[in-house]
């Protein structure tokens, strides 16, 4: 594994995110994943932070024809023309989630009533790709026009955002996170 790989996992990968502009931050980087490894995203993550306006959904939301075409172009980014779509239609979607509910925090972990979900996983074969709880927040997702929200992609949004504390139950950051350091 990378050392970017490592730092990821060791200091932010299962740590609980209130912050909506970090919500689209993961929301936006599990997308671009999508068929790809999750280190392939890594090792672009600041090139999306400079081409998507540090993940503003404001000004995602207001991105042209003419800046999608920019962004295809964008070599510090996974260049898919859906995936760059998505990101400008999640960013309207995620607006009026906010208006709705205050927030896109107050929305999205009002799915696990406020609190992580502590799974106790003994091996890594045992974490699985969704949940009950990914299939319906994807669900939810996809009627409010959010788009590359399959279940797969919620539940590691869900991971990655402390959601669920997937770490393994042998991984050091397993209790560090179940007590919120």
């Amino acid at each position: 594994m990378s050392e970017r790989y490592l730092e990821y996992h060791d200091r932010e990968w299962g740590v609980p995110v209130h912050d909506d502009r970090r919500q689209f931050e993961f929301l936006t980087l599990e997308g671009a994943q999508a068929g790809l490894s999750w280190s392939t995203v890594l090792n672009k993550r600041e090139g999306y932070r400079k081409a998507f306006a540090d993940f503003d959904p404001v000004r995602v939301s207001r991105f042209s024809e003419r800046k999608i075409e920019a962004l295809i172009a964008n070599p510090a980014i996974i260049r898919n023309r859906l995936k760059i779509n998505s990101t400008v239609t999640n960013a309207r979607a995620f607006l009026e989630i906010q208006e709705k509910f205050g927030s896109f925090d107050a929305y999205i972990w009002g799915f696990v009533d406020g609190e992580p979900v502590q799974n106790t996983w003994k091996k890594q074969a045992d974490v699985p790709a969704t949940s009950r709880i990914s299939d319906v927040l994807s669900k939810d997702m996809k009627k409010r026009g959010f788009r590359l929200v399959g279940s797969t992609i919620i539940y590691a949004h869900m991971q990655a955002t402390g959601m669920v504390n997937d770490h393994i139950m042998a991984c050091f950051r397993y209790r560090e996170v179940q007590q919120g350091s």
